[in-house]
C-alpha cells in the first residue's frame, strides 16, 4: 500500500471545506489560526517582555558604560528573545517568517536575538501531512491518489510558509513537493497588522528599539513568497540568466502540478553549505564552494540586479556529481531583489570606496544611498560586516577573527539607535542586500574561508563592470567610450596584480 492512501481519510470533509471558500478554509485547522487569539497572544508576550526590560533593566539608573549594565542587558535581551521565540512558534505562519529574518541580521541585532531566531532557519513548526493534501486538493482539484504513486510523510525540510515533501510521480520522476501551510494566507493582513502595532508600542517603551523597517518589508514582501507560481517563474529566470555557470543547479518546474500554494519541482540530493562533515566525506572543497558563491552574488548584485535573497544554508545544497564535479544547487526562489540601474552603480561606487578607503566618497555615495552626516561610518560597519578599524586599514589586508565577530555583536547594543536611524532612512533596496550579505558571510564563517582574497578580487570586478558599462551607455561620444575601456582595463590589470601580491604576501605570512 503506497503512503498515499495512508492519508486519505477525510473525503467528505475534504469536498465539504473544497466547497466551501477559501476564506473559510484558510484557518479552520487550529485555534492560534483564529485572529482574536493571535492578537492576544501577541499582546501578552508584548506586555511580558517589557515588563522583563522594566523589572530588571529601568528599574534604575545605571552607568552605560558599565560591565553590571552590560552584563544586565544581555540577561534581558536573552529573555525576550526567548519569550519572542515562544509567540512565534505559538503564531507560526508570518512570525517565523520576520524571526527567521532577524536570524539573519548577525551584524545589524543583538547577539541574544539573533542566536535564539536562527533555530528557526532549520526547525520550524510543521503541519500534518492530512493538511498539506486539503491544500493539495483544494488547489489542484484531484486526488493526491491520482497524482502521485509516493508521497514521503517527513518532510524533506519545514520553513515559515511551507513545507516540502519527497514523492513520486505516475511517470517515475521523483519529485519535491512544496505545499503552503494552510492558515498562512488567511492570518497574514492580520498578523502583519498586530505585529506593526506591537513594534509601534515597543518603539514607544523603548525608543532604541525601532523596526518599523521590518515591518514594512514583511508587508511587501509577504505576498510576493505567498505566490509559489512568481518562485516558479523567478526560477526559471535565474536558471537562464547563469546558464553558463555548470556547476549551477536550479531544480526544473513541474507547471503541471503547480499552483499558486504547490509548486512541484524536480528533486536533487546534497548536503547543506554549512555541512563540513558531508563536504569532508564527498571530497568537496570549501574554498571552492564559497568562491562560487561569491561570483554568483557578486555578479546577482553588481551586474544583474536580480539576487536571490534567502540564502540562508537550508536554501544552498552542495554535491559531486557523477562525474566528480563540485555542484552548487540554490532552492527556494521566492524571495527576489530586483535593483535598479542607480542603485548598482551608487552601490559599486561605494564598495570601491571602502575597499579604496577612501572616506570621502564613502560619504558622497552613502548619502546617494539614503544615509546622511556621519552615519555613513556605521553604514560601511553594516555593508561590510568588520569594525571601522578594520574598515579604515582595509578590509581586504585585515584578516577576520572570532574575537572581532564577538566585539561586533557586542558594540551592537551600543548603537543601536543609530543602526535604526540608517535601517529607518536608506534606500529600501538596500534592506534585502544587508540580510542577504549577512547571510552569505554567516555560510563563509562556518566555511572558514571568510578571509579568501578572490572574494575581494571578484567583488572588484563586477562593480568596476557595472560602473563602466553604465558610464559607458550615458556617454555620446566615441573617444570617451574608447577612454573609459582603456581606463577599465587598466584597473582590471591593476587589481589582478594587487590580489595577486596579497595572496603571495599571506601566504607567505601563513607559512
Amino acid at each position: 500500500m503506497i503512503a498515499v492512501k495512508r492519508v486519505l481519510k477525510y473525503g467528505i470533509l475534504g469536498s465539504t471545506i473544497l466547497g466551501s471558500g477559501y476564506s473559510l478554509h484558510a484557518n479552520d485547522y487550529n485555534i492560534n489560526s483564529i485572529a482574536l487569539v493571535r492578537l492576544a497572544n501577541a499582546g501578552f508576550a508584548i506586555y511580558d517582555i517589557a515588563w522583563t526590560y522594566k523589572k530588571q533593566l529601568y528599574y534604575k539608573d545605571w552607568d552605560k558604560t558599565s560591565p553590571e549594565y552590560i552584563e544586565q542587558k544581555s540577561v534581558c535581551h536573552k529573555i525576550a528573545a526567548e519569550r519572542l521565540l515562544k509567540l512565534i512558534r505559538t503564531n507560526r505562519g508570518v512570525y517565523i517568517k520576520v524571526g527567521q529574518h532577524i536570524g539573519a541580521l548577525e551584524y545589524l541585532l543583538p547577539s541574544e536575538f539573533v542566536q535564539t531566531m536562527k533555530v528557526l532557519h532549520s526547525k520550524a513548526p510543521q503541519n500534518s501531512v492530512d493538511d498539506l493534501f486539503k491544500v493539495i486538493r483544494q488547489d489542484l482539484k484531484k486526488d493526491p491518489l491520482e497524482l502521485f504513486v509516493d508521497f514521503e510523510t517527513e518532510p524533506l525540510g519545514t520553513a515559515s510558509l511551507a513545507q516540502v515533501h519527497r514523492a513520486k510521480l505516475k511517470d517515475g520522476s521523483v519529485v519535491a513537493v512544496k505545499v503552503q501551510h494552510p492558515y498562512v494566507r488567511g492570518n497574514s493582513i492580520v498578523d502583519m497588522k498586530t505585529m506593526e502595532i506591537c513594534c509601534r508600542v515597543m518603539a514607544w517603551i523603548f525608543p532604541d528599539f525601532n523596526m518599523q523597517w521590518l515591518v514594512d518589508e514583511s508587508k511587501k514582501n509577504l505576498p510576493i513568497e505567498l505566490d509559489f507560481l512568481n518562485e516558479g517563474r523567478n526560477a526559471e529566470k535565474i536558471s537562464v540568466m547563469f546558464k553558463d555557470y555548470k556547476w549551477l543547479k536550479i531544480p526544473k518546474i513541474y507547471w503541471k502540478y503547480s499552483t499558486d500554494r504547490v509548486l512541484v519541482m524536480e528533486y536533487v540530493e546534497g548536503g547543506q553549505v554549512d555541512d563540513l562533515e558531508y563536504m569532508k566525506r564527498h571530497k568537496i572543497d570549501p574554498i571552492q564552494i564559497s568562491n562560487y558563491l561569491g561570483v554568483l552574488y557578486s555578479n546577482m548584485i553588481f551586474v544583474n540586479g536580480f539576487v536571490h535573497s534567502d540564502p540562508h544554508p537550508g536554501n544552498i545544497l552542495v554535491a559531486k556529481t557523477a562525474r566528480g564535479d563540485t555542484q552548487v544547487m540554490l532552492l527556494d526562489h521566492g524571495l527576489y531583489s530586483m535593483l535598479s540601474d542607480q542603485f548598482r552603480y551608487d552601490y559599486s561606487q561605494l564598495w570601491l570606496s571602502i575597499l579604496r578607503v577612501d572616506r570621502v566618497a564613502m560619504r558622497q555615495f552613502s548619502e546617494k544611498l539614503g544615509i546622511r552626516g556621519n552615519l555613513y561610518g556605521i553604514f560601511a560597519c553594516m555593508i561590510t560586516g568588520r569594525p571601522w578599524e578594520a574598515v579604515l586599514q582595509g578590509i581586504d589586508r585585515t584578516r577576520q577573527s572570532t574575537d572581532e565577530k564577538k566585539a561586533i555583536q557586542n558594540e551592537t547594543s551600543m548603537v543601536l539607535p543609530q543602526i535604526a536611524d540608517v535601517l529607518e532612512h536608506v534606500d529600501r533596496q538596500m534592506l534585502l542586500i544587508l540580510k542577504t550579505n549577512d547571510l552569505i558571510r554567516s555560510i563563509e564563517t562556518t566555511l572558514g574561508t571568510q578571509n579568501r582574497q578572490t572574494a575581494f578580487a571578484v567583488m572588484s570586478r563586477c562593480c568596476i563592470q557595472t560602473v563602466f558599462h553604465q558610464e559607458q551607455a550615458k556617454s555620446k561620444s566615441e573617444w570617451k567610450k574608447f577612454s573609459l575601456k582603456l581606463r577599465k582595463f587598466i584597473i582590471e590589470l591593476k587589481i589582478s596584480i594587487y590580489y595577486t601580491y596579497l595572496w603571495i604576501l599571506n601566504l607567505r605570512l601563513w607559512s
